[in-house]
């Protein structure tokens, strides 16, 4: 009795080795930088974690379909999640090669968030594009282009210097002006939204110049389709 217990807990127990197997990649070169890879694998590791969880709440009441159900949904997660980090890992190498060193580009590993600060983008007070910024932009709707499947929200910021009302107007002006550029590079409205979120999320202090240069940014968030 006791060996048939253990038979019957055998799949669940090979999927939590599975997952803790790759768990301890998350203290190796998955937080590295410098590893081309590395959203591919945190990818794996969540889509198989999630897709445990998923599978279990699905099995029903048995015990063996529900471990069978867990082992199974771990390794549709697994796939899944590789398959959007391996993308996300793709498009984010291929924009750092394109785009000139004012544009940053972070992979938080569901999404991409390429951050040009206004400054660069626009004159004090205006939301007309500077045309030495425009290539840039363009080289986003490429990209976008190039991977139909996914969406991107453009966000303007400001900082807190002025009226909040005017703020969040120029702000959403402004993420205006850089969505029509993506939109004459062929990218469908579909795929965009626009967002302004005025002087409300800083990312830095407005008390320094540095820091009000720093929250003064537009924000093209690339996001997979699930």
């Amino acid at each position: 009795m006791r060996f048939t217990t253990m038979r019957a807990k055998s799949p669940f127990l090979f999927s939590v080795v599975a997952l803790v197997g790759l768990s301890a990649c998350t203290t190796g070169p998955i937080f590295d930088d410098s590893d081309p890879n590395r959203q591919a694998k945190q990818g794996a590791l969540i889509g198989a974690g999630l897709g445990a969880i998923t599978g279990r709440l699905a099995g029903g009441d048995d015990r063996g379909e529900r471990n069978r159900a867990t082992v199974a949904g771990a390794l549709v997660g697994a796939a899944a999640g590789a398959a959007i980090g391996n993308q996300l890992d793709k498009q984010e190498a291929e924009l750092r090669q394109q785009l000139g060193s004012d544009a940053t580009i972070r992979n938080t590993g569901d999404r991409l968030i390429v951050t040009m600060p206004q400054d660069i983008l626009f004159a004090t007070g205006s939301a007309e594009l500077r045309p030495t910024l425009v290539s840039d932009l363009r080289d986003v709707g490429a990209s976008l282009l190039a991977y139909p499947d996914t969406t991107a929200q453009v966000i303007g910021h400001t900082d807190s210097d002025g009226d909040a009302a005017f703020n969040l107007d120029l702000s959403q002006r402004r993420a205006a002006s850089v969505a029509d550029v993506l939109r004459n590079e062929g990218v469908p409205s579909s795929r965009l939204s626009v967002i302004g979120r005025g002087e409300d999320q800083p990312i830095a202090t407005n008390l320094t110049p540095e820091g009000k240069a720093q929250n003064r940014r537009v924000e093209i968030v690339i996001l997979p389709n699930a």
